[in-house]
């Protein structure tokens, strides 16, 4: 569902017109790949640890040629990089299992949404740590962004579709949080020419805390089921490898206000995505909440020029 390095990207010099391909078209692409990713978590219908350990340990080969190639042409990850990608991977893995069970207590849409609570988080965390200044736009998009949840939430129909709403809800706002610290960790360091070592070491690490925080519904399932496979290997590969990988060697080459805005085509996507595929239909009162919480994250992220 979930992005890398949406705040705090920093772009850099592009490759000749016509050498490379345009950085806004492979974020649009990653960021239509990652929409779908709560829809095949819903429809293989698998224990999060099982959803999570698939989802990272299917695209580790793929991963590690992209890593090698990547490190034959000279664009080696350090070891300090490597640390500080495990300590967020670890983060990822606990924001995979989250919202894996979140999907299946409140749809793909709906969680995707709730999700994105990352782009307002990653800020306050700044603050707390770093004594960085909150930006005025954090101040306005909170109460937009808290009644956007309370409303995708059903606390306007006085939580009537049961607990499931709820408990799924508090979990997506978890796994949120904990994105956030992912992106907070890897910072805006990123580089375009190491994202697939960047991915292969925080997909590995995810997959190993994900699965250790995922057992608290279920143990890993090392024969789920050929359909079920079936589904966490497309996730694998047009998520966890094509989507990321995408994002990866795109947004270190936008500028961050660009970036931020194209990835919000995720969870718009993935509601439309959840509503056709798997005849997901939330309320009136729900898709304003999710337009609500989408908005304000599209404030929070697009930091005007002047700013930049």
């Amino acid at each position: 569902m979930q992005t890398t390095e949406i705040l705090d990207a920093r772009p850099v010099v592009t490759a000749p017109a016509g050498r490379a391909a345009d950085p806004r078209v492979l974020a649009v692409a990653g960021a239509a790949s990652i929409s779908l990713t709560a829809v095949f978590i819903r429809l293989a219908d698998a224990s999060p640890a099982t959803a999570v350990f698939y989802r990272c340990l299917l695209p580790l080969p793929l991963l590690a040629v992209l890593a090698w190639r990547e490190h034959r042409r000279g664009h080696r990850v350090t070891s300090r990089d490597a640390l500080r990608y495990t300590v967020a991977g670890a983060m990822l893995g606990v924001d995979f299992a989250l919202w894996s069970q979140a999907i299946l207590l409140i749809g793909a849409g709906i969680s995707t949404v709730l999700v994105n609570v990352q782009v307002v988080v990653v800020p306050l965390l700044s603050f707390l740590v770093l004594g960085t200044r909150v930006p005025t736009r954090f101040v306005v998009a909170v109460p937009v962004l808290f009644a956007g949840i309370a409303l995708t939430a059903g606390i306007a129909d006085g939580f009537s579709t049961g607990s499931d709403l709820v408990w799924g809800t508090a979990l997506a706002l978890l796994s949120g949080v904990a994105y956030a610290g992912y992106i907070f960790v890897v910072g805006g360091r990123g580089s375009a020419e190491t994202a697939g070592g960047q991915v292969l070491v925080s997909t590995a690490a995810a997959g190993i805390a994900g699965a250790v925080v995922g057992s608290a519904w279920g143990t890993v399932d090392l024969t789920p089921g050929w359909v079920s496979f079936g589904w966490l290997a497309l996730l694998a590969v047009s998520a966890q490898l094509v989507g990321w990988v995408l994002l990866g060697r795109s947004l270190p080459r936008l500028a961050p206000e660009v970036g931020a805005t194209l990835l919000l085509l995720q969870p718009v996507l993935a509601i439309a995505a959840a509503m056709v595929l798997l005849h997901e239909r939330p309320t009136t009162l729900q898709l304003a909440g999710c337009a609500m919480v989408v908005a304000a994250a599209w404030y929070v992220a697009a930091r005007p020029r002047r700013s930049r």
